[in-house]
């Protein structure tokens, strides 16, 4: 059902789902932006209906909420471990309808891509979500191309719009709470997108012979393997394994999961010292075809939600819609070379 809501309304609707959610939402931090006198937008916990952003775009995505940048698994003695303790309440993530889109790609990679991941799975299983809507489209991104502008498996959505909160609810109870707060019943429909100033087009025959295209090489000096366009993606899933310890025998300590990037150096690191894709274009060639190629011959979707973070955050201006319409040119340099 659609309401319609002042600040006070709102409030309090947001102050009972707090008792039983943790909530998640985009956040402005006051001078955390990449340059000086910039503020910088991003996912934390919130307390007050206030603190919500709902008309900048996140710099960082919503992934924070389920995958942890780092976080502990579980403590081990000499004779035993444990688990840590999972979730003390359930969490409510507002998020845009890319991030809505990406959240079928990481449940795709942790949850039915064979034995559930169980720490993703145990935060994940209660998750509800709030969708903000889009009344235009940010300065990079490519959601129309990509089909994931139009998502709507939301709890509800919600718009800012003339300093009135127009929200589009499908929970029973949540509905009976948005009565009782006072909001006024209306027909409501979230906000989309549904035109980029960024277009991208995937060629319908790229296939792995683009890897030998030489357009992958410019990267190998351009890009510096920062790892940054790995980290604010809502869909790149890789982590590796830390264990820390306390003690100088290495038998009392932790185990640590933390966020990983196939860009940075040490990734592809193997016993005997082996290291592959040393060179940086190789690095991008891989990150690229996993996005486009490789997630959707496996699972039948394509893996990039086309949010623009990766060309937001970039310190060297790599544009990865760039990339991907230039894979048409790559794939004709290599059927010319057969």
């Amino acid at each position: 059902m659609g309401y319609i809501a002042d600040r006070e309304q709102f409030s309090d609707f947001i102050s009972k789902l707090k008792e039983e959610y943790e909530i998640w939402a985009p956040k402005k931090f006051k001078g955390g932006g990449r340059f000086s006198d910039t503020d910088a937008v991003r996912y934390a916990v919130i307390e007050s209906p206030d603190e919500i952003e709902l008309n900048e775009k996140s710099a960082y995505s919503w992934k924070e909420a389920v995958l942890p940048p780092s976080e502990t698994l579980f403590y081990f003695a000499e004779n035993h471990a444990g688990e840590t303790e999972g979730p003390a309440k359930k969490k409510l993530v507002f998020l845009r309808s890319c991030d809505l889109a990406a959240v079928k790609r990481m449940d795709q990679i942790y949850m039915e891509n064979g034995d559930p991941d169980y720490y993703y799975e145990r935060r994940r299983r209660d998750m509800a979500f709030a969708l903000i809507g889009c009344s235009e489209s940010c300065e990079n991104g490519f959601c129309v191309s990509m089909q994931s502008n139009m998502a709507d498996n939301y709890d509800f959505s919600v718009d800012l719009v003339d300093g009135r909160y127009r929200l589009d609810c499908k929970k029973d109870e949540w509905n009976e709470w948005l009565k009782t707060a006072g909001a006024v019943s209306a027909d409501v429909a979230p906000q989309r997108v549904t035109e980029n100033k960024v277009k991208v087009n995937i060629p319908e025959d790229l296939s792995y012979k683009v890897g030998m295209s030489s357009m992958w090489d410019q990267y190998d000096s351009r890009c510096i393997n920062c790892g940054r366009c790995n980290f604010v993606c809502p869909t790149c899933t890789c982590f590796t394994m830390q264990d820390v310890y306390y003690d100088d025998n290495g038998k009392i300590g932790e185990r640590r999961r933390v966020q990983a990037s196939c860009m940075v150096d040490g990734y592809t690191d193997v016993a005997g010292g082996g290291s592959y894709r040393q060179k940086n274009g190789q690095r991008m060639r891989f990150k690229t075809l996993h996005k486009v190629l490789d997630f959707k011959e496996r699972f039948g979707y394509q893996m990039c939600v086309g949010c623009g973070r990766c060309d937001d955050i970039c310190p060297e201006y790599i544009s990865f819609s760039n990339i991907i319409n230039h894979l048409e040119d790559g794939m004709k340099e290599v059927r010319g070379n057969d």
